[in-house]
């Protein structure tokens, strides 16, 4: 039986942290493709260092079924045109920085060709769908927490650094730099979030505040009012203990203060330890790449469920081989939360999404678009669809159909 009173923490990182940096590069070359090729192949992996960028990885760019000479031929077009929109990235976070900035960075690309025997086993043909482009296990969760069905220590985590980001990019609060953290302790009564014990931000600055030397105390008093205006009115008490800058000044930050690499924060991309994970990064890799795609697809089914009533609370996993199309396990934990029987969700759910093969998953959700460079940072989940088909897992359209069986 799961507990109802207890104390649980979760932690977020803005787009400037050296990790989020990577992420970001990326998916700017996931989309970069996507853009030209909606079957395109891509699987990069991004380091940032001290006035260094480096990308690693393997893509294609031609349709399944073209020569080699037009995908490769496509493909060298994309390559090039890739240190530009890489540098506007990084410009577009705001690294300007002695150690780390967007013009002055030495920027190092060794994508190259997909792998045949992979290539082979993946795409479609005549006698079999396309395959998972890898085995694995993903995911997917929701609960009543937050209006956004995600868990409340990691939507408040995130909102914080977005709160921070976007009165550094006006100019509202200039002592602001690019990277920081934030960690969020709730104590929650009987399965909901009522106060807050502990706030932790960490965040880099510059050396001054007006004309004073700045300090954890000077930057408290700076980020204070932001951080409280995204909790709802009386979550923080005077009880609550905060944590701002905790080891002194942070000046030093970014790629410059500590390497960045694709794919380290994939519980900060996903429910903040409140969910299982199964291990897989999502940045830098196209919809083919099931790590990615069925991870979406397990939330969106998942949100659909708590949407329409069925749970408080519901996780979602789901396995396959690489190669081979249908999933080879589906399986539904309502935590004792349900209205409805698991086995019956296991059976309907992945029939309301084509079987769950990674085909259907893309074209259910138009995963086939350059959407993704907008997911690397603030969480993969949580967020509202928008007007381009970006976080199109996020909708409730299934609510509807799902409410029926209650």
């Amino acid at each position: 039986m799961s507990r109802s009173s207890y104390i649980f923490t979760s932690e977020s990182v803005s787009e400037g942290h050296p990790d989020k940096v990577a992420d970001r590069i990326s998916d700017t070359v996931v989309d970069a493709f996507l853009a030209q090729e909606p079957e395109a192949r891509v699987a990069c992996e991004t380091l940032v260092t001290t006035n260094r960028i480096v990308l690693a990885g393997e893509v294609r760019a031609g349709k399944p079924g073209a020569t080699k000479a037009e995908s490769k031929a496509m493909t060298k077009d994309i390559l090039a045109s890739l240190e530009p929109k890489v540098r506007a990235a990084i410009k577009d976070i705001g690294y300007e920085q002695k150690g780390f900035h967007w013009e002055k960075a030495r920027f190092s690309n060794f994508l190259h060709a997909q792998s045949a025997d992979i290539a082979q086993g993946v795409d479609s043909s005549d006698k079999k769908d396309e395959g998972a482009g890898d085995q694995g296990i993903m995911f997917g969760y929701a609960c009543d927490e937050t209006p956004s069905l995600m868990p409340a220590t990691l939507q408040f985590s995130h909102d914080i650094l977005k709160r921070l980001a976007g009165v550094r990019h006006s100019g509202e609060c200039e002592v602001l730099e690019p990277d920081a953290k934030s960690q969020v302790t709730l104590l929650y009564q009987d399965g909901r979030p009522v106060e807050v014990l502990k706030i932790v931000v960490s965040t880099q600055h510059k050396k001054k505040i007006g004309d004073k030397a700045a300090s954890s105390k000077r930057i408290q008093d700076a980020i204070r009012p932001y951080v409280e205006s995204v909790f709802p009115t009386g979550l923080i008490t005077r009880k609550t203990k905060w944590h701002v800058n905790p080891t002194g000044k942070f000046l030093i930050g970014g790629p410059d203060g500590d390497a960045g690499i694709t794919g380290r924060k994939i519980i900060v991309d996903t429910y903040g330890g409140a969910a299982p994970h199964g291990g897989g990064a999502f940045s830098g890799k196209d919809p083919t790449k099931v790590d990615r795609s069925a991870a979406y697809a397990c939330r969106y089914l998942a949100k659909n469920v708590v949407a329409a009533g069925l749970a408080r609370k519901c996780t979602i996993q789901i396995s396959y081989a690489i190669g081979v199309s249908d999933p080879l396990s589906f399986y539904v934990d309502l935590h004792g939360t349900g209205e409805v029987d698991a086995v019956k969700l296991e059976k309907l759910l992945p029939e309301m999404i084509g079987g769950a093969t990674p085909r259907a998953i893309r074209e259910h959700l138009s995963l086939n678009r350059p959407i993704y460079a907008r997911t690397a940072a603030y969480g993969h989940f949580g967020r509202a669809p928008d007007n381009e088909g970006g976080f199109s897992w996020e909708k409730t359209d299934l609510v509807d159909s799902l409410k029926g069986l209650a």
